[in-house]
């Protein structure tokens, strides 16, 4: 099953990404952030059972490589199933970790910092957090995935609100996963279970809902994330349907991008290296023509390597560049404006 564009609003730019243990590359990477002077951040979860991979590597979009932080554990600057990614304008990194249910803090230069949050239902507490945001007044916001709400700390962990609750009406939220906050200060937020997404206040009052179930245009099956540019355009990491779309301010559908990956410069060097795997692969069909048993779009993804396969989160830098954290190809697509 393939999806046609409307209109070219972005084109495919180059791809950053190897699958490695440690160091440079990722591996299962599930959410990407940026600092203020052209370095990007990449969380990596690895797989459940297998804590090697787990760190944040830093990086730029010009591919180089800089150096990780953080690691596999209970304690400060640890964590055991990261899900989200964000910084605050001090240079703080906070990472999300899911089975733990509390947020690990970095400084500016990778060391750590006391965590917070604790397990449970009540204010301050969480079960599941996923997505996560900062604020202009460097607040952070959590999406506290399995109590259906999203909750407002200050950059210590102090609670200070909470909205949303489990439903599938205007601001109620199943399972909600991403999240975005816009120049205004309004709140998007990737509704996983629900199939859409909802825009919401500063203050947690319902604004709008995009999209419902469905493989058409503008539509979303299980969307992971969300982010939005500074004209209100809205781009959603469609998970469940392998792709990215793009819908304006008003919801309207403008694009869909099911990836184009090329290979990056880091797997260049590698393959330079190992000369029997270069080999291998430049043999490989890597665009195999097959007879498909059905129309999901994760059979052509895991067969296509140039198609985006768990495209977990969608983020902006600050030249509007769209990059793509896709978790089972270990790698980063980067898109820009046409």
């Amino acid at each position: 099953m393939t999806t046609a564009q409307k209109t070219d609003f972005l084109k495919y730019s180059h791809s950053i990404g190897l699958s490695t243990m440690e160091g440079r590359g990722f591996y299962y990477p599930v959410d990407t952030t940026f600092d203020g002077g052209g370095k990007v951040y990449t969380v990596s979860r690895s797989l459940d059972g297998d804590n090697r991979g787990l760190r944040v590597t830093i990086y730029d979009a010009d591919s180089n490589y800089y150096t990780t932080f953080g690691q596999y554990g209970e304690g400060d600057g640890e964590f055991v199933w990261p899900t989200a990614i964000a910084r605050d304008s001090a240079g703080n990194t906070y990472v999300a970790c899911e089975y733990l249910n509390r947020i690990a803090c970095f400084d500016s230069a990778g060391n750590p910092l006391p965590s917070w949050g604790a397990a449970g239902s009540s204010d301050g507490e969480l079960d599941g957090p996923s997505g996560l945001a900062v604020d202009a007044d460097d607040n952070i916001y959590v999406v506290d995935h399995h109590n259906n709400r999203v909750q407002k700390f200050t950059a210590g962990g102090q609670f200070l609100r909470s909205f949303g609750s489990q439903g599938d009406g205007d601001g109620q939220l199943n399972l909600p996963w991403g999240i975005a906050i816009d120049g205004a200060g309004d709140i998007y937020i990737a509704d996983w279970r629900n199939d859409r997404v909802q825009k919401f206040s500063a203050d947690g009052e319902f604004i709008a809902v995009f999209g419902e179930a469905g493989r058409g245009d503008g539509q979303f099956h299980r969307p992971a994330s969300v982010s939005v540019d500074g004209d209100g355009n809205i781009y959603v990491a469609d998970w469940g349907n392998e792709r990215v779309q793009v819908l304006d301010s008003e919801g309207n559908f403008v694009q869909c991008i099911r990836g184009e990956a090329t290979d990056s410069k880091w797997a260049d060097a590698f393959l330079a290296i190992n000369i029997e795997e270069a080999a291998a692969r430049a043999g490989a069909n890597l665009e195999p023509d097959i007879e498909f048993f059905n129309d999901d779009p994760h059979e052509e993804s895991s067969h296509i390597e140039k198609f985006f396969w768990a495209p977990t989160s969608i983020k902006l830098d600050g030249e509007g560049r769209v990059f793509v954290t896709e978790s089972n190809r270990h790698r980063v697509q980067i898109f820009a404006r046409a």
